[in-house]
């Protein structure tokens, strides 16, 4: 196993009075190993970064260098800016009602509109739907939309909705939520006489191997 050579540059951003501060990313880089089910060791032996260097930089013990940084970044399978989070603003992204992103259907009768932003590095999905009486999301046959290892919650808000699910119905009301293996064969259904509404939230890549 490589351990990095350290450097005497470290990544940092510019405070209000123009100086430079390191940036404390130990939260933020064992946040993502743990979403993505790895262990300090499977973080090093991704990044070439000793088990224990890893350690020290999520308690905050140490910053990393750019070079560390940047293997870190790629052994979570993100840009050096997307870890470091330099192509971001303040951390809060407001987006209006006008300014959903409409997502284009594959069905008839279902529309849907995505509510969160597109950021980088951003691993979980936030939409709205409207189904109308008889129409549905998908088929049978149609192949998961999801990478693997992907989850969903749908929260049903009008209406009632039928969710099929590897060949299994399930009757959702209003007020309804469930959650699936969103990497599993799956669609929505509306059997009810009036226009289905939910809200669902796709989280990326959770159970990894």
């Amino acid at each position: 196993m490589t351990v990095a050579t350290p450097e005497k540059t470290s990544p940092s951003k510019v405070s209000a009075d123009g100086a430079a501060k390191p940036l404390d990313v130990g939260p933020r880089i064992r946040a993502l190993r743990e979403a993505m089910n790895l262990s300090l060791r499977d973080l090093g032996e991704r990044t070439g970064v000793s088990a224990p260097m890893l350690s020290q930089v999520e308690r905050g013990e140490t910053s990393p260098t750019l070079t560390v940084a940047s293997r870190i970044a790629a052994g979570l399978e993100l840009s050096l800016s997307q870890l470091l989070r330099l192509d971001e603003g303040e951390g809060v992204t407001v987006v209006r009602r006008a300014d959903r992103r409409p997502g284009g259907s594959r069905a008839r009768g279902h529309s849907y509109a995505l509510v969160t932003p597109s950021l980088p590095g951003q691993r979980a999905e936030v939409s709205t739907h409207s189904l109308a009486s008889g129409a549905a999301t998908g088929g049978p046959g149609d192949p998961p939309m999801h990478e693997p290892g992907s989850r969903e919650t749908a929260l049903v808000t009008g209406g009632t909705l039928r969710l099929v699910c590897a060949g299994t119905g399930y009757d959702l009301h209003e007020g309804d939520a469930v959650t699936f293996d969103a990497d599993l064969p799956h669609h929505f259904e509306n059997p009810g006489p009036h226009e289905a509404r939910f809200v669902a939230v796709v989280s990326a890549g959770l159970r990894r191997s």
